[in-house]
């Protein structure tokens, strides 16, 4: 019996990988545990015979505790952006509590080209990845691209005023939906490949910003225009509009990465994993046409 351990699964990403590993990988329940730092979140799992256990990231010792007896485990990076460096003292707590319980596969969720990223949290990544790596233990890196899901937190407001304001230049990003990467995780974790493996997660296309909009109007039937910004003016517009200093930075430096080419890559990551082709960002919007057109 290997025993696969999934953090953070309360959160999206978490759940979804958890339910591609039980539906899609056809993972044994009883091969699985789910683990967060509140357990009676996942009261619906354990009643599917999923072993739930505590992973508080504040708490090494604790972690360990957690990571015991486990064959492979996917650390999926935590959502603590307001602190700074808060998030990587988090990730090394829990690279350094799998490396004492003698985990023998680690897997980490992390973004593409960290090493060169303009985004506000890369490092958290970048050290995340060497502090595995420094463990000698076989790993799976997985560098995400830009989420599909992302659009719809500004989306629906761009399209209530027709307007999109970025500073992405001509730069072009990849996308990819939380849920295809939530799928190629399990079937990473279900059957890693051999060795040790950096792979990035993309769709099967590149598009600008121009194309972007055009998806959207065209998915949510409503006109959408994109205004160019620089980086001062679009963070000007996000601190009036009232969004918090760490979250202005964060979708500032997204748009300067994206303008230096950073998010610009196709890969095969995602096929070579699941034999399956990533959804375009076509098909995943016009499944999101209420979402899009949801009144904010």
């Amino acid at each position: 019996m290997t025993k696969l351990l999934v953090t953070g699964a309360t959160g999206k990403l978490g759940r979804a990988v958890l339910h591609h590993l039980l539906e899609t990988s056809a993972v044994p329940t009883t091969d699985v545990i789910a683990a967060s730092r509140d357990p009676s979140k996942l009261a619906d799992l354990a009643a599917k015979g999923i072993e739930t256990r505590k992973a508080d990231f504040a708490d090494e010792a604790g972690l360990a505790a957690a990571f015991a007896g486990v064959d492979r485990l996917l650390i999926i990076s935590t959502d603590d952006l307001v602190t700074p460096g808060g998030r990587l003292k988090q990730h090394k707590a829990a690279v350094a509590a799998a490396a004492k319980a003698g985990v023998k596969h680690i897997l980490y969720t992390s973004m593409p080209n960290p090493d060169k990223s303009l985004v506000s949290f890369a490092s958290d990544h970048l050290g995340t990845e060497e502090a595995v790596k420094a463990t000698g233990i076989p790993y799976t890196i997985l560098r995400n691209a830009w989420y599909d899901d992302n659009y719809l937190m500004s989306m629906p407001h761009n399209l209530a005023t027709g307007t999109w304001y970025t500073a992405m230049g001509s730069g072009k990003v990849s996308n990819i939906s939380r849920d295809d990467c939530a799928r190629a995780a399990a079937a990473a974790l279900a059957k890693p490949l051999a060795g040790s493996v950096t792979l990035t997660l993309t769709g099967s296309e590149t598009l600008g910003a121009e194309e972007i909009a055009a998806l959207v109007s065209k998915a949510a039937g409503k006109p959408l225009a994109v205004v160019q910004l620089t980086d001062e003016q679009l963070a000007g517009g996000m601190t009036s509009a009232g969004l918090p200093d760490f979250l202005v930075k964060m979708l500032v430096s997204a748009d300067a990465n994206i303008r230096a080419g950073n998010f610009d890559l196709v890969t095969g990551d995602f096929e070579t994993l699941t034999g399956a082709k990533p959804q375009l960002l076509s098909a995943y919007l016009e499944g999101q046409k209420s979402a899009l057109l949801a009144s904010h």
